[in-house]
C-alpha cells in the first residue's frame, strides 16, 4: 500500500483500522475458481476467515459458494444476500431444532459426527446428505491448526464405517457427498496422500458424486515463496480423479473451501505507535492495536510483516524493537518468537518515533473474524475496502460504547 493512502485512511478514520484490497480479493478468487479439476468444481469461501458482509458479497458476485462453521454464519451469509442453496454448514455445534429449517431452505448440512448424522436422520428421513470424515491424517504449522488425525475431534473417524452404515440404513439416508479437511499445508504430496485416502473412502459409498477436500492452502505471510502452489496441488488431485474414474467409472465432482488463501494478504491493519519504553535488555513499541484486532500472534506465535510509516521524511537507521499491543495482558504480543507465543522476539526495523504509523500485513484472515473483541472494553475497529477504482469505502463502522453495552441489564 502507498504511504500516502495509508496516512489518508488514518487521518479520516483514525487507528486502528482494517484495510482490504478489492483487487487482491478478486485476483485470489479467480485463482481458486480456476483450480484444476477433472470434471467440475465448486469453490466455497470459508467465511470464518473474514465474515464481513461486503467481503461475502464480493465473493458471491464472483461465483464462490459459502462454507459456514455455525448456524449463525449461515444466517449472516443469508443476510448478505447469499442463496441458501449455495451455503454448506460444517459445524462442531449443530442445533437439532434448526435442522429441519436448514434443510427446507436448501442449506447443505455436513454431518461431522455420528450424533449429528443421527439428528439429521431423525429430522428428515430419505434425503441426500454429506458427511465429514476424519481420514486419520492432519497437517498444519502447529497442532492448533491441525484438524485431522487422532488428536482431532473434527469429523467421523474413518474406521467407523459400520456405525455410519447402520444410521443411514435406519433413516433411509443417501450419502452423496464426502468431505475431508486436514488443516493447512503447502506440500502437494500431503494433498495427494489425503486425496488418495479420501478416494478410497468414496469407494465405500456407492452414491457419492462429490468429494470435498476442504481448504487449508497455506499462506506464508512473511515469505510468500512458501505459499501453496494452487496449480501444482490441483494438478495432482486432478490426476487422481481421472484415475479413479478409469478404475470405477465414476466421475466425481470436486469441492474446495479455502479461507486464508482468499483473504490473508488482501488485508492490513493500520495502527499508531503510542509509546516506546525500555528495560535493561529490550526496547518496546506500544501500539494502539493488539489482540483486540489481531490475536494470531498470541494464539499461534503467528508471524506478520510490520512496516513503520514515519510521520516525517528524515533518514532513519534500523533498530531492534519488540512490538506489543494496547491490552493490559502480557500475552498481547505482536512479535513472538516463531513457534513459541510465550517468548517475545525483537525485530530489526526502521527506527521509530511516537506518533508514527505502522502497517501490519497478512491481516485479512482470522484477524477481524477472530479477535478478542471488547477486551479491556476497546471498541471494535472499523473496516475499509480499497476498491478497484482506488476509492476508500467504509464497510464497517467503528463500534460505539452504547453498542458494546446495549445488551447489559
Amino acid at each position: 500500500m502507498q504511504k500516502g493512502l495509508i496516512k489518508k485512511i488514518a487521518e479520516k478514520y483514525n487507528t486502528p483500522i482494517y484495510v482490504y484490497s478489492e483487487e487482491i480479493l478478486e485476483k485470489n478468487a479467480k485463482n481458486i475458481l480456476n483450480f484444476p479439476n477433472a470434471y467440475s468444481l465448486t469453490a466455497r469461501y470459508a467465511m470464518k476467515a473474514l465474515p464481513t458482509k461486503r467481503i461475502l458479497q464480493i465473493f458471491n458476485e464472483l461465483g464462490l459458494h459459502i462454507d459456514a462453521s455455525s448456524f449463525y454464519e449461515v444466517e449472516r451469509a443469508i443476510n448478505a444476500g447469499i442463496n441458501p442453496k449455495n451455503i454448506q454448514l460444517t459445524s462442531q455445534e449443530l442445533p437439532e431444532e434448526k435442522i429441519k429449517y436448514l434443510i427446507e431452505i436448501g442449506v447443505i448440512i455436513n454431518a461431522c459426527s455420528l450424533r449429528q448424522l443421527e439428528d439429521i436422520g431423525k429430522n428428515s428421513q430419505g434425503i441426500n446428505i454429506s458427511i465429514r470424515i476424519n481420514p486419520g491424517i492432519g497437517s498444519g504449522n502447529t497442532q492448533k491448526v491441525n484438524v485431522g488425525g487422532s488428536l482431532s475431534s473434527f469429523g467421523i473417524w474413518h474406521g467407523q464405517f459400520e456405525e455410519i452404515k447402520n444410521i443411514i440404513n435406519k433413516y433411509n439416508l443417501k450419502i452423496t457427498k464426502l468431505h475431508t479437511h486436514i488443516g493447512s499445508g503447502n506440500n502437494p504430496e500431503i494433498w495427494k496422500k489425503v486425496a488418495q485416502i479420501s478416494l478410497e473412502l468414496v469407494k465405500k459409498f456407492e452414491n457419492v458424486t462429490t468429494l470435498n477436500l476442504g481448504g487449508g492452502f497455506k499462506v506464508d505471510r512473511m515469505n510468500p515463496q512458501n505459499n501453496t502452489n494452487i496449480e501444482e496441488c490441483g494438478n495432482v488431485i486432478e490426476e487422481l480423479f481421472v484415475k479413479f474414474n478409469e478404475e470405477t467409472g465414476r466421475k466425481l465432482k470436486l469441492e474446495i473451501e479455502p479461507g486464508t488463501y482468499l483473504v490473508a494478504n488482501a488485508g492490513f491493519i493500520i495502527s499508531k505507535i503510542i509509546d516506546i519504553v525500555k528495560t535493561d535488555k529490550f526496547e518496546f513499541i506500544k501500539t494502539d492495536t493488539g489482540m483486540t484486532e489481531i490475536t494470531r500472534p498470541t494464539l499461534y506465535a503467528a508471524q506478520h510483516p510490520i512496516t513503520i510509516i514515519p510521520q516525517d521524511e528524515t533518514q532513519r537507521k534500523e533498530k531492534e524493537y519488540i512490538f506489543v499491543g494496547h491490552c493490559c495482558e502480557s500475552g498481547d504480543l505482536l512479535t513472538p518468537e516463531e513457534n513459541n507465543p510465550e517468548i517475545p522476539k525483537p525485530r530489526k526495523i526502521t527506527e521509530a518515533n511516537i506518533g508514527d504509523l505502522i502497517l501490519i500485513g497478512g491481516a485479512g484472515a482470522y484477524c477481524s473474524g477472530m479477535s478478542t473483541k471488547n477486551y479491556n472494553s476497546f471498541p471494535e475497529a472499523p473496516e475499509v475496502l480499497i476498491t478497484k477504482n482506488n476509492e476508500i469505502e467504509l464497510i464497517r463502522q467503528k463500534q460505539e460504547l452504547n453498542q458494546m453495552i446495549q445488551n447489559e441489564k
